[in-house]
């Protein structure tokens, strides 16, 4: 039996209409899947971004965890070498006072240090001169406090005087080093006969 012009052209629509339907379905699937694979490589980028900055993050942290520790203990080196040198100062103008009374003089802000290193440094004297120290800070005149440390040791009636300042050792040296600063500005001079 054959089939009338209307009949194929209702079968072809029928047709037509089936692979359009099935040809939508396969681009929702496909749509679907490509959205699931866009979901997932963006999950994975995102992740992997994440772990990056958080490394970074990490990395920097413990690089300011390090220059912290540095900074730490480059101050305890400064703070235990200053107690160091206020130590030597100290002791140095006990041994070149010799007097059984000595007044110290220092900066209003060192005076918790030279007081610390005071009790340190008596039975260090004791022992080295057997002979008894009596120490005491002049709590009614500091040094300036724009000098660059040190201390200023006074026998008991104030007649003699130890200065152990970093501008008096500097002025010390630097006339101690006057006749070599002179011959190298100046050259040798031939009718000196002292080099003082």
């Amino acid at each position: 039996m054959a089939l009338s012009d209307a009949d194929v052209q209702k079968q072809i629509k029928h047709m037509m209409a089936f692979i359009e339907q099935e040809a939508n379905e396969k681009a929702e699937e496909i749509d679907a899947k490509a959205e699931e694979e866009f979901n997932i490589e963006k999950g994975r980028l995102v992740q992997t971004q994440r772990l990056k900055i958080m490394e970074y993050y990490e990395k920097k942290e413990k690089q300011i965890e390090q220059q912290k520790k540095i900074q730490m203990s480059n101050l305890m080196n400064q703070a235990r070498l200053k107690v160091l040198k206020a130590r030597d100062d100290m002791i140095s103008g006990f041994y070149q006072l010799l007097e059984p009374k000595v007044t110290i003089r220092c900066r209003k802000q060192d005076m918790q240090l030279v007081q610390a290193s005071i009790q340190r440094n008596i039975p260090i004297y004791k022992a080295a001169v057997k002979t008894n120290l009596e120490v005491r800070i002049d709590q009614d005149n500091f040094l300036a406090p724009d000098i660059s440390g040190g201390i200023e040791l006074y026998n008991g009636d104030g007649k003699i005087k130890v200065s152990n300042t970093l501008e008096s050792r500097l002025d010390l040296m630097a006339q101690q080093m006057m006749p070599e600063i002179r011959v190298s500005l100046f050259g040798a001079n031939p009718n000196r006969k002292f080099l003082d």
